[in-house]
């Protein structure tokens, strides 16, 4: 076949990309188009998504992938983070500036919500993590605080959805991200009307969703003449980035869940690919997810605050007058002691703090332990402790499915750091498989190939990953040491 490009514009917490993905049938190659910056903004004691700034850099990406492929561009999809969204006014307005995950009024709402519904019902309905950054508690929030707003919103969109209008018109959640909100039910396949309505949150605003590789329309006329692409398909890809990273996995076990995957980033998320959701009270004392993938099925996952804390670590570095790269940050840490002091990654400590260095000597305080004094001691302690977290997540996961887990994933971005990869063999003892890096982008654009007919099954598109990059294998070492670490940090969670 003639080469055929697909666009996939991917946000994520810290930037947002417009990719190019050139597949011929066999393989596909990825191009960086434009890269622009994202961050939480702070508006008056609150965080907010500038998501028409997003827009204008998306339009400037797209503008620049039309005059570079021309007519060889197929379609577009928009992949971004969960939970956060969107509501609209019948007149189409946005109302009020969009809330990032992380600002700081879902606070203490769990609780709150659970003497309404209680927690076991949540979960039957919803077989979502607890967390108090998910939709239904952001959405709780706003009922509490600014009930006027919210009985205006006429239309309920999740993060990518809106920016799916803004190219196609279409009104719909797509799947994967939907089931981030704890606002969907795991088994009904719909929205989870009666959790909702017994938090008095209005349901007429929440409309249809759809599956991944769903033709959404085509192009607004405005936008394919502003930006030269024409009127080409907008189609849904698995439109949460874990979602399309977990899509372009590329193993060779489509249907078991003998693998486990890790998509690392700034959160790390770790799960196996199951064909239905898992609700036992076990899961729910485990507090696993169910979140939705390609083809109905769920990636039974664990939220992890991932390598946010190495991130927001370097920027205390940074305020402190000590700019350091990450290269040179991974290199003080395996030079470091090992298991000097270890922290829970998930401790609510850990955020969102006013400086992440300072919340990770106070953890190891509080706990007895060696407070972490140098760069790389704080480093270490952070993807040591990480890590171990992978191990209990794992054996989670084996309980969960009664399915022995021979080997683990790891995609995205976190695939860089080769310490944590080797260490994650190490405390996990199993293989580590790492790649692609771009598997968000990967995922994107194979769906919107699966999608116009390109690719058939879920297992050829992963077929297609493994023709087009490069993986690297880690064994674990060092494994004994490894297991008496464990042993402190299970103490510590």
């Amino acid at each position: 076949m003639s080469e055929q490009v697909y666009l996939a514009i991917d946000l994520g917490a810290e930037s947002g990309r417009v990719i190019a993905g050139r597949f011929d049938g066999d393989s596909v190659k990825l191009d960086e188009v434009h890269r622009f910056p994202n961050a939480a903004v702070s508006v008056a004691g609150s965080l907010r998504w500038n998501l028409v700034g997003l827009w204008s850099s998306i339009l400037d990406g797209l503008a620049k992938a039309g005059a570079q492929y021309g007519d060889s561009i197929v379609s577009v999809g928009v992949d971004t983070w969960g939970v956060d969204y969107v509501l609209m006014s019948a007149q189409n307005e946005m109302l009020g500036l969009p809330y990032c995950y992380r600002d700081s009024r879902t606070s203490g709402l769990m609780a709150h919500t659970f003497t309404q519904v209680p927690k076991q019902t949540i979960f039957a309905h919803t077989g979502l993590q607890f967390m108090e950054i998910n939709t239904l508690y952001q959405l709780v929030a706003m009922q509490q605080q600014d009930p006027e707003l919210l009985g205006l919103a006429e239309y309920f969109l999740m993060i990518p959805d809106y920016f799916h209008w803004l190219l196609s018109g279409s009104r719909v959640v797509e799947f994967t991200n939907a089931t981030t909100s704890q606002c969907y039910h795991a088994t009904d396949k719909t929205w989870a009307y009666d959790v909702l309505k017994r938090m008095q949150i209005p349901t007429d605003m929440f409309p249809p969703v759809v599956g991944p590789g769903t033709k959404l329309g085509s192009l607004r006329e405005e936008i394919a003449r502003q930006t030269g692409l024409g009127r080409i398909d907008v189609v849904t890809p698995a439109t949460h980035d874990t979602g399309s990273a977990v899509a372009a996995v590329p193993t060779e076990n489509t249907g078991s869940p003998n693998w486990a995957y890790i998509s690392s980033g700034t959160w790390s998320l770790m799960g196996v690919e199951v064909q239905h959701a898992i609700l036992t009270p076990q899961a729910l004392n485990l507090n696993v997810t169910n979140e939705g993938g390609i083809d109905g099925t769920y990636r039974l996952l664990k939220n992890i605050m991932g390598l946010w804390l190495v991130q927001q670590s370097r920027k205390s570095f940074e305020r402190a007058g000590k700019a350091i790269d990450y290269s040179q940050l991974t290199q003080a840490a395996a030079a470091a002691e090992a298991f000097r002091s270890l922290v829970n990654p998930d401790d609510a400590r850990f955020l969102n703090p006013d400086d992440m260095v300072t919340a990770i000597r106070e953890f190891c305080e509080s706990t007895g332990q060696p407070s972490p004094e140098s760069e790389g001691q704080v480093i270490r302690c952070a993807l040591e402790s990480l890590a171990l977290k992978y191990r209990v997540v794992l054996e989670g996961l084996e309980q969960l499915t009664g399915v022995p887990i021979e080997v683990i994933h790891i995609v995205g971005g976190g695939t860089q750091n080769e310490l944590l990869n080797q260490f994650t063999a190490n405390a996990c003892g199993r293989a580590v498989i790492t790649g692609p890096v771009e598997a968000t982008g990967f995922g994107n654009v194979l769906v919107q190939a699966r999608a116009q007919g390109e690719i058939a099954t879920l297992s050829d598109l992963r077929t297609v990953v493994r023709n087009s990059c490069e993986i690297k294998r880690y064994e674990p070492q060092d494994t004994d040491r490894w297991s008496k670490a464990f042993e402190t940090f299970s103490r510590l969670v």
